[in-house]
């Protein structure tokens, strides 16, 4: 993120900056989508009452403290911290076919889904996209790993 050369000196901290206040958003919403789905996982599956407050606070020690355990080991080096970013999206990538291929697969069913299964061209531009996507996904663990350069 520090690298001026890619965009210019003037631009590379602007967009630094935005691509800090991204991360924060898209952490934010992931912490609350995780609460609400603790609470509903808690409550109906382990019939477990919790607060709301407890639920979040627990939420979001989970999801903060394995980031400050890294900060404190690295003693704050932004280019391991860096690396360590880029090596969590590249797990990520990993992970999301798993997450795509069922999520097209369910809402294209109209035994589950009924009247709200999506449409054919619906479906067919969902694999489209989705095939990109692990494409897209595949080539980057590959350049990651080093095999593609």
């Amino acid at each position: 993120l520090s690298n001026s050369q890619i965009v210019g000196a003037i631009a590379s901290p602007m967009l630094s900056m935005l691509f800090a206040v991204a991360l924060l958003a898209s952490g934010q919403s992931s912490t609350i989508t995780g609460t609400l789905a603790g609470q509903i996982i808690m409550e109906g599956f382990i019939h477990l009452k919790m607060p709301l407050w407890a639920q979040r606070l627990l939420t979001r020690l989970m999801s903060v403290t394995p980031v400050l355990i890294f900060a404190i080991y690295y003693h704050g080096n932004e280019a391991k911290i860096e690396n360590l970013l880029t090596f969590s999206q590249v797990f990520l990538s990993i992970a999301l076919p798993f997450a795509v291929i069922p999520l097209v697969l369910y809402t294209s069913d109209k035994k589950i889904m009924g009247e709200f299964a999506n449409r054919a061209w619906v479906k067919w531009t969902a694999w489209f996209i989705s095939g990109v996507l692990i494409i897209l996904n595949l080539y980057l663990i590959a350049q990651t790993l080093g095999f593609v350069k």
